[in-house]
């Protein structure tokens, strides 16, 4: 089995060479859905979260209001430190049970856009980082997500710097360029992942 560790910062393009790579075949083990799930109504992770931060952050039909967690935590350290504490170890579970599933000669990609920030490069066998240019990253998060250009700012600026990133990578996929480029690049990693877990 390969551990292929993917991260990238918000906006840079990390979600779509996740689905390409799950295209070829790899299995996608992905840090955000699984923290979505941890958290779903009914869940330990929500009674944890509403008895930290209260139940103003459920939405009326008893779900956690995702968008409201965010402002609260984002820019706030402590916050931050306090939902991590209760939703990491949770995806943690969850990520080992369906690793424990997978076919000896799988790869493996842990779809993980706080990979830098936590220090988790060491374990992976590879560190695949997609990175594209601050103003490119500000321009989707805009245009596609349609977010503030200052909540996107904020954001950015909450995550690891560029540089961070690129120095925990084993692989770099440049997404600065067309849809095509990045086809090229993906279609390139995963005949070099493929050849490794093989070997």
């Amino acid at each position: 089995m390969l551990k292929v560790g993917l991260t990238g910062g918000i906006g840079s393009g990390k979600s779509e060479v996740s689905a390409r790579l799950a295209g070829h075949g790899a299995l996608v083990i992905d840090a955000d859905k699984i923290a979505r799930e941890v958290v779903e109504p009914g869940t330990p992770g929500l009674a944890a979260v509403v008895a930290e931060f209260g139940e103003d952050v459920l939405l009326p039909s008893g779900a956690l209001d995702r968008e409201k967690v965010g402002r609260i935590v984002f820019g706030d350290r402590d916050r931050l430190a306090a939902l991590n504490a209760i939703v990491h170890p949770l995806v943690g579970e969850r990520m080992q049970e369906l690793m424990d599933a997978a076919p000896a000669d799988a790869v493996v990609v842990y779809d993980v856009p706080l990979l830098a920030e936590n220090g988790l490069a060491g374990m992976y066998d590879e560190v695949v980082v997609v990175d594209a240019p601050e103003e490119a990253q500000l321009d989707r998060l805009v245009a596609r997500r349609g977010m503030t250009e200052e909540d996107a700012r904020a954001r950015m600026a909450s995550q690891a710097s560029r540089e961070d990133r690129r120095a925990v990578a084993t692989r770099v996929i440049d997404n600065s360029g067309t849809l095509g480029d990045l086809k090229t690049q993906v279609d390139s990693l995963w005949e070099s992942l493929t050849r490794r877990a093989g070997s």
